[in-house]
């Protein structure tokens, strides 16, 4: 079809040059040339017409052939699926609600040191100003330009050095996660300081004030209200520091770590037990937000027996 239309493209272009109309029986080759009518034609190997956009390989809106790829499924839930926004918005919702309404007096919602999960315990407020403490990738930023990659590589180790370098030059292609930035501005119209506790590196701190900014979140000061990993990955050293100088009301993180630090180590089935202990399971909601993150991280653990108790294994009999 393409060849025909190209036959016809060429018969056109000849028949409108002006005085003797000169034919030729058969069309030279791609790239040839001849002469009609005193004029120079061209023969291309034109196939299929240009995109819209004029960039070789992109279709409109500018997709490219990589774009036809599968998705893997966690990929579509967190950063497309209307699923994942909705429980979002709806953390976002009850986390504002929970700390706008909650009194200064009385605990924060920070372990205090030597208190177990076991046998929380909590910090003391004293009088302190209120604050709300979250984490910041996949809990207020979507990572969205290096898990496109990511997603495109499935199989691909993580890479540090690649990690870094997103942190310090990705922030074009951040998004808030839904309902991040409404619960922001409701939380500092409450007179509540908004502090991000993030395993960002301390040495990318430029690049991560950028991505809040770009993200609409508001800006961020390192070491005031942003504080970042300069050591170990923990985040109860930093969650103590913040609690000495605030009454945290609310916390909200996309993995266990973002609430205690004790929640790390353990088997996958120990991990849900301790969260769903006397004294912690109460928390969930009442203090403790979790957002959705089926992408990566300590939630992404568990053999076969851990996930499917024999208890509650079913066989099926036709």
């Amino acid at each position: 079809m393409m060849r025909r239309a190209a036959l016809l493209l060429a018969t056109a272009l000849l028949a409108g040059c002006g005085g003797t109309r000169q034919r030729v029986a058969t069309l030279p080759a791609p790239g040839q040339t001849y002469t009609a009518d005193g004029r120079l034609v061209r023969i291309t190997g034109l196939t299929a017409l240009p995109p819209p956009t004029g960039a070789a390989g992109a279709g409109a809106g500018g997709a490219t052939a990589a774009d036809a790829q599968p998705v893997p499924p966690q990929y579509q839930y967190l950063y497309g699926s209307a699923e994942a926004a909705a429980l979002s918005r709806q953390a976002f919702r009850a986390l504002v609600a929970y700390a706008t309404y909650r009194r200064a007096a009385g605990d924060s919602v920070v372990l205090a040191p030597g208190a177990t999960l076991a046998a929380p315990r909590w910090q003391a407020c004293d009088g302190k100003p209120r604050a709300a403490v979250f984490d910041a990738d996949e809990t207020v930023l979507l990572n969205l330009g290096v898990e496109a990659l990511a997603a495109r590589h499935p199989s691909a180790p993580f890479d540090p050095a690649q990690w870094a370098r997103w942190e310090r030059t990705g922030a074009k292609a951040v998004a808030p996660v839904p309902g991040a930035v409404e619960a922001f501005a409701a939380l500092r119209a409450a007179g509540i300081a908004v502090i991000i506790n993030s395993n960002r590196g301390a040495a990318t701190a430029a690049g991560t004030v950028a991505a809040l900014k770009a993200a609409g979140l508001g800006d961020f000061t390192p070491g005031g209200d942003l504080l970042l990993r300069d050591g170990p990955s923990g985040k109860d050293a930093r969650r103590n520091a913040i609690a000495a100088r605030y009454c945290v009301v609310a916390m909200a993180g996309d993995q266990l770590g973002d609430f205690s630090d004790l929640f790390a180590g353990p088997s996958a089935a120990a991990r849900r037990a301790l969260a769903e202990g006397e004294g912690i399971a109460a928390m969930w909601g009442n203090g403790w937000f979790v957002l959705p993150n089926p992408v990566y991280g300590s939630g992404l653990s568990g053999g076969f027996a851990d996930v499917f108790p024999a208890d509650k294994r079913w066989s099926d009999t036709p």
